[in-house]
Order: structure tokens, then C-alpha cells, then sequence
């Protein structure tokens, strides 16, 4: 049995929910700060699955992938062992080769961290940017995302 409900995409907002273990938390039982990251990314990487434009699928078909260039974390209250919580990720801005997210992390309706994020497109053959291609820019704009210049 999966232990995370299926994520949710509503009203411009991806929803995906996860579980704190013990592996999360540090000797205190509070989430260790480094590990919102890594929920953070697995939010981002269903979100993009679940609007049909996968990473390994870019990565094949054009020799893209998203790597992070810039993330800043905002800590506001601490999430503990065995609590549920729920990474909300919303596209804020999208440019020719990256794209803004806000991902929120809350426990019903307290708001525990809040991450921006910006990701860049980047060829694999040599780390160069690359334009985002036009399904994974579609979906991005399907959600709500506010196209900026450049």
C-alpha cells in the first residue's frame, strides 16, 4: 500500500503529500532543515509527471533537463515525526529557459516552509541553458504561470 495519497492538481496548485519518518528528523524528532529540499524535488518531479511532460522524457526527446539554480527557504514553524504534510508547488514566472516555483509546505493549514525555487533548462551534451520545449512550456502555462520576457 502506498503510504502518500495521490497528488492533486487544482486550481493552479499541485498538491502532493507525504509522510515524516524518522530518517526526516533529527535527535530532537523535528524535520531536519536540509530535507525540505529533497521533499521539495520529488513534489516538483510528480507535479511535472502529472501534467504529462516527465523529466526523463525531455531528457530523451531533447536532451533537457532542469537542474536548480537558485532555492531560498523561508522556515516558519517545525514539522515532526509522523505528521502528514503536503508540498503544494505553484508556477510563478517562466522564462525561454527556466521557471519560478513557489512550493509551500503545510500540516492542514500552517504553513511550515515556503521554498522559491528557479529552475533552469540545461542541454545534457554540455551544461549549456536550452530553451524549455513547447509541451513542458504548454503545461507550465496550463497552470497558471505568468510568462515574463526573455
Amino acid at each position: 500500500m502506498n503510504p502518500h495519497p495521490a497528488p492533486t492538481l487544482r486550481e493552479g496548485r499541485h498538491r502532493y503529500a507525504l509522510r515524516i519518518y524518522y530518517e526526516d528528523t533529527d535527535a530532537a524528532g523535528i524535520v531536519y532543515h536540509a530535507n525540505y529540499l529533497g521533499m521539495a524535488e520529488r513534489a516538483r518531479t510528480e507535479a511535472l509527471r502529472d501534467m504529462g511532460v516527465p523529466h526523463a522524457e525531455m531528457t530523451r526527446d531533447h536532451g533537457l533537463f532542469f537542474m536548480v539554480r537558485r532555492v531560498k527557504l523561508d522556515y516558519l514553524a517545525p514539522a515532526r515525526l509522523d505528521e502528514t504534510l503536503v508540498v503544494v508547488t505553484q508556477p510563478v514566472a517562466m522564462r525561454a529557459a527556466s521557471v519560478d516555483l513557489r512550493q509551500t509546505v503545510t500540516r492542514a493549514d500552517t504553513r511550515l516552509v515556503v521554498i522559491d525555487i528557479q529552475l533552469a533548462a540545461v542541454r545534457v551534451a554540455d551544461g549549456r541553458p536550452g530553451r524549455i520545449p513547447p509541451r513542458w512550456r504548454e503545461a507550465l502555462l496550463r497552470l497558471g504561470v505568468g510568462q515574463q520576457e526573455g
